[in-house]
């Protein structure tokens, strides 16, 4: 019942009538930043840009158990400074190959500066509470990309974005010999935040 609420009253704020002030005026004004965070990086990190996560605003985080004291913030266009690769794997949604284009995970890990002390995991968070880890020696081994674009457009909410964090299983050979159906179970799509332990 609280969901169908929060979610009417959503759609009001954004659908209802009267006039919003423009994104910077509403910037300007509040002191926020303009651009939309899509991924949150946290755990044993040297760089941060925010401090801890507050169990009323970051309710998706509470909900889903991330907590911590300092995390770092991307935005999509931070995501786009970085070099982009792009794989082309065979999708198990509709048994196509689609292109997927978007940063290296390690080349986003680098960014947030992870602990000189080598991680053990990475724990990916997804909107619907997919929370798959890997050993950090299997991420860089599987060389995961975070997607922000397939066949040449914007993941989208609502179909696999925000981000979708995957790897290119038609060239990793003890995955591609798994039927179609199980060669994708540790990806996240939604992904919203990343966990280093």
């Amino acid at each position: 019942m609280k969901k169908r609420r929060f979610l009417t009253n959503s759609m009001a704020m954004l659908f209802g009538a009267g006039t919003l002030p423009s994104t910077g005026s509403l910037a300007a004004t509040s002191g926020q930043r303009e651009e939309l965070v899509i991924l949150t990086v946290t755990g044993a990190i040297d760089n941060t840009n925010r401090g801890k996560s507050d169990d009323v605003l970051d309710q998706l985080m509470h909900a889903h158990g991330v907590h911590f004291d300092r995390a770092f913030e991307l935005t999509l266009s931070a995501l786009l400074k970085l070099p982009a690769v792009s794989i082309s794997p065979t999708m198990e949604y509709d048994g196509k190959i689609h292109q997927l284009t978007g940063p290296r995970l390690l080349d986003v890990l680098d960014l947030v500066g992870i602990k000189k002390a080598n991680p053990t995991k990475i724990i990916f968070h997804g909107i619907d509470g997919y929370s798959p880890e890997f050993s950090f020696d299997l991420v860089k081994k599987y060389d995961f990309v975070v997607a922000t674009h397939i066949d040449g457009k914007l993941l989208s909410m609502g179909g696999f974005g925000p981000l979708f964090a995957l790897y290119d299983a038609d060239r990793i050979p003890e995955i591609m010999q798994k039927p179609l159906a199980q060669r994708f179970s540790g990806c996240a799509w939604g992904l919203y935040c990343v966990v280093v332990a």
